[in-house]
């Protein structure tokens, strides 16, 4: 667990937090003594193993379940988590699929789910948290490089989600300005975490990073929660890249 509390006394909400990068913001987050709130859509079992983890820790968390393709379960568990602790002060923004395919045959459904989850989502979330977030508050998703290099053939409606996550944050940056309220999008690289899990997938991506690796949750959380303290306060609109030089 990190040393610094430089988070105690903040309330936090991560979307899609039960396991990969999500899990690894939580407890980063509790680690800085806030006190996070997560929702998951299916995985339950590792919801509540995360959430017992952390509190073996010293730390507090609780899962909520809701499917971040219905707006009405992101409302809810905004609404959820701001009534547990009174305020909210962080959202992390991190839920997201992964669906691609060559464009001559991607699924209209499969794009509308994609958009769904890695962009509406965000915005119904942060229209939610809105109510309950007061100046000094943080707004942070997850996006990738990919809004700024599609490498592989397959992942144009992926990159199109999250190249509008880095312009939704642009503009929310501007209307959320004058509240004090920041609003970035980290942007990994490739990690590892099980949806990158072939380890023969890992081994053509490693030598495309300048250094010559893949990262890790823990990395990404880092950044995550730089940019949840009350010293990131001038950091806004901005997509920070985290991707061991994938796109040097």
């Amino acid at each position: 667990m990190h040393d610094t509390k430089s988070l105690a006394g903040k309330a936090a909400l991560v979307t899609g937090g039960s396991r990969g990068i999500g899990a690894a913001i939580v407890r980063r987050l509790a680690s800085e003594g806030a006190s996070v709130a997560f929702t998951y859509a299916a995985a339950s079992a590792a919801a509540d193993q995360l959430a017992a983890q952390v509190g073996a820790s010293g730390g507090k968390a609780f899962a909520i379940r809701a499917d971040s393709a219905e707006p009405a379960e992101v409302q809810a568990a905004v609404a959820q988590a701001a009534q547990r602790f009174g305020h909210l002060d962080i959202l992390v923004n991190n839920a997201g699929i992964i669906s691609n395919g060559s464009v001559d045959h991607y699924a209209l459904a499969d794009f509308d789910r994609i958009v769904a989850v890695n962009v509406r989502a965000v915005f119904v979330a942060v229209q939610a948290a809105l109510a309950h977030m007061g100046e000094g508050g943080r707004i942070i998703t997850t996006g990738s490089v990919a809004a700024d290099r599609t490498a592989v053939a397959g992942s144009s409606a992926y990159s199109m989600s999250k190249a509008a996550v880095a312009g939704l944050t642009r503009g929310m940056a501007r209307d959320l300005g004058p509240r004090g309220i920041t609003v970035n999008v980290v942007q990994p690289g490739p990690t590892e975490t099980d949806i990158v899990s072939d380890e023969a997938v890992r081994e053509r991506l490693r030598p495309l990073m300048a250094l010559g690796r893949m990262g890790s949750g823990d990395e990404v959380a880092s950044l995550v929660a730089y940019l949840a303290r009350p010293e990131a306060s001038y950091i806004t609109g901005a997509a920070l890249t985290v991707d061991g030089g994938y796109l040097a």
